[in-house]
């Protein structure tokens, strides 16, 4: 039904909550206890686990006065773990062990400036070492090898910020040589023998040109992906004799697949392919690097063994748990593997697979604290788009729901827009059907993993047939009696916020209210605001989102912008935005915001000093989800837990619109 209000009608009804209808809207009475956000959202009690490549030792990050640093203990002695950074401004973002089994890379960045820099730490003397050049240079990880177990390379843009150069640099004293050059290219390709075999073109069709190097040293093609599978076809690895390249290639079949391209003749094999989904990972044997295993994931995620003699060994993680083990990491002689399960209504487990015994035993819980919290589970449901397509979708709903009796309802939008929801833990599913509302996630068109045509029919479609997918999915979640269709909210962060703030003004009516954290709100102030090293490869959104360098397509990106559609918005708004942010500049935010409070529109705006794309200190995830479940309490109805001590440390800044929200 169209709301015939004028200007002062609905601003006053958007201040004093009218239009949302509270009254409607009160907390459900319930028997389930609230989950502290402190549980949900604080840093786990170990993460990002791994196995040193002689299988004697495990790494992991846990807090260190309220900072995740990397530990370190005896695979057969837990108890003696202990910390071997000492972070006190930031987590550690990333680490990895080298193949002498002494030394733990580790970056870093500052403020959430995604500027990693990237360190060695030796974990029996504890001294660190600079690897690579910053602050203000972004580095990673280009290859490692156990051909050089105190070496590995490095590419960063210390020389030209458009580009990456790569260098060869010694973890134990620091010294860095130079390897290649790179003044174009959106990429390099190196193998196991710390040889530069490819560099990566962007085509101006928005596809990419694999080069190699003539016997004149001349860079002439090796293989051209054409826009329509540059998502999802590209080379894995080298076998470590160089005899095949392991490709995930999605040419001649829509599904991506394991394939080996023989080097010698160019001939190619599958190895592994789904009717249903995109292969998505490769297992290789840690000294020969021939392919174990490749993981794919449809509904959940499965693996396929492609070396039958782990077959067994696959078999037997299979029963270890009955959720799904997104990560499995042996040790250099096969002899001790790494295995994580994730789960959906407990947390995540750690476990020690022996090969030799056949036995696996569990180490530990990712979120001990959430055990005997009471969760719910996520189930996969496939919703049809109008014009066909399977959306898979993920829905989590209130533990004390009943059939055929719709709540409120979040609509959480993944980002990337290439990336894609998983069945998991997942803390916001967990909190928000905890206060009372079902949660669906959907893997919209143009998610990753279902498919070249489910991407490619998201090509020129932001704020378009994107965005239908997101009705669509609310609508069967009406018609299915699982949301009230005057009290859905959506939810999103990067792309999902521009989902959101489109949301607001394409379609102003469909949803009660709106959360956008860092969203684009102008595609075309956006473009011309990238970092610059992500210009090599600009031309891609020429053919996903709008040709940026003409005007009707500039006119056609200014038309799925939502700043220009402000003047739609009839629902409460909520804003959030790191000012340290690379990708999405807080200008993206702050003129949607300057519009809303031109036009008298109430909106709240969440700002944070020390934050980029991304909140990473858990004080200030406390303090704005704090914020989110007052807003939503206030325009859906659900509860809420006293915010508390939730703002304490935190550097949050609401810099409009404090009055729209209630802190209690």
């Amino acid at each position: 039904m169209k709301i015939s209000l004028d200007r002062r009608q609905v601003v006053a009804g958007l201040a004093a909550g009218v239009i949302a209808d509270p009254a409607r809207a009160q907390p459900t009475p319930s028997g389930t206890a609230l989950i502290p956000r402190k549980l949900l959202f604080g840093d786990p009690d170990k993460t990002s686990v791994q196995i040193s490549p002689d299988g004697r030792r495990l790494a992991w990050l846990a807090p260190l006065n309220g900072v995740l640093n990397v530990f370190v203990a005896p695979i057969d002695n837990l108890a003696d773990a202990r910390p071997v950074t000492r972070l006190t401004d930031r987590r550690v973002g990333s680490y990895f062990w080298l193949h002498n089994n002494r030394h733990i890379c580790f970056l870093r960045e500052q403020g959430g400036d995604e500027n990693w820099q990237m360190f060695s730490v030796d974990v029996e003397m504890g001294d660190v070492v600079e690897l690579s050049p910053g602050p203000g240079v972004r580095s990673y990880l280009q290859q490692l090898s156990m051909h050089f177990p105190d070496e590995l390379l490095v590419s960063h843009n210390a020389r030209d910020k458009r580009h990456f150069d790569v260098y060869r640099v010694n973890a134990v004293t620091g010294a860095s040589t130079l390897l290649q050059t790179n003044d174009r290219f959106t990429g390099i390709f190196t193998d196991p023998q710390f040889k530069v075999r490819f560099a990566v073109l962007a085509t101006e069709s928005g596809g990419a040109d694999w080069m190699q190097r003539n016997a004149g040293g001349e860079w002439e093609l090796f293989s051209r992906i054409d826009v329509a599978d540059a998502m999802s076809t590209r080379p894995l690895e080298f076998s470590d004799d160089g005899r095949e390249l392991y490709w995930l290639d999605s040419r001649g079949r829509d599904k991506a697949a394991i394939v080996a391209q023989d080097m010698t003749t160019g001939a190619m094999r599958t190895l592994a392919e789904d009717a249903k989904a995109d292969f998505g990972g490769l297992l290789q044997r840690p000294v020969t690097l021939r392919p174990l295993a490749a993981s794919v994931t449809h509904l959940r995620q499965e693996w396929r063994v492609l070396d039958q003699a782990v077959a067994d060994d696959f078999a037997a993680i299979a029963k270890l748990s009955d959720g799904d083990a997104l990560f499995v990491q042996p040790s250099s002689d096969v002899r001790n593997w790494l295995v994580y399960v994730e789960r959906d209504a407990a947390p995540g487990q750690y476990f020690h697979y022996d090969r030799d015994a056949k036995k696996g035993r569990m180490l530990f819980v990712t979120r001990p604290a959430l055990q005997d919290a009471p969760l719910v589970p996520m189930q996969p449901v496939v919703v049809k788009s109008r014009d066909g397509l399977d959306l898979v979708c993920y829905l989590s709903r209130p533990r004390d729901a009943i059939a055929g009796t719709p709540t409120p309802m979040v609509l959480l939008v993944h980002g990337g827009p290439w990336a894609r929801d998983i069945w998991a833990l997942y803390s916001a599913h967990q909190w928000l059907a905890n206060r009372g509302y079902a949660v669906l996630s959907v893997n919209y068109r143009g998610s990753t993993g279902f498919g070249k045509a489910f991407v490619n029919a998201a090509n020129l479609e932001w704020g378009g047939k994107m965005h239908d997918d997101l009705i669509d999915a609310v609508d069967w979640a009406i018609a299915q009696k699982i949301a009230l269709a005057d009290k859905v909210a959506i939810y999103g962060a990067s792309y999902g916020g521009y989902a959101a703030l489109v949301g607001a003004t394409f379609t102003p009516e469909k949803f009660a209210c709106a959360i956008d954290v860092f969203g684009i709100s102008n595609l075309n102030t956006f473009i011309n605001t990238i970092p610059d090293y992500w210009k090599p490869w600009q031309t891609v959104w020429k053919a996903r989102m709008g040709d940026y360098t003409t005007e009707p397509g500039r006119k056609f990106l200014e038309e799925r912008s939502p700043l220009g559609r402000v003047d739609k918005i009839v629902r409460p708004m909520l804003i959030a935005q790191g000012a340290n942010d690379a990708r999405v500049k807080a200008s993206e935010s702050e003129q949607i915001v300057a519009a809303m409070k031109d036009r008298g529109l109430p909106v709240t705006y969440v700002y944070y000093s020390d934050e980029g794309h991304g909140f990473m200190r858990p004080e200030n995830r406390r303090s704005f989800n704090a914020v989110v479940e007052a807003f939503l309490g206030k325009h859906l109805g659900g509860r809420v837990e006293p915010v508390g001590d939730d703002l304490a440390g935190s550097s949050i800044e609401i810099r409009a619109g404090r009055e729209f929200i209630d802190l209690q």
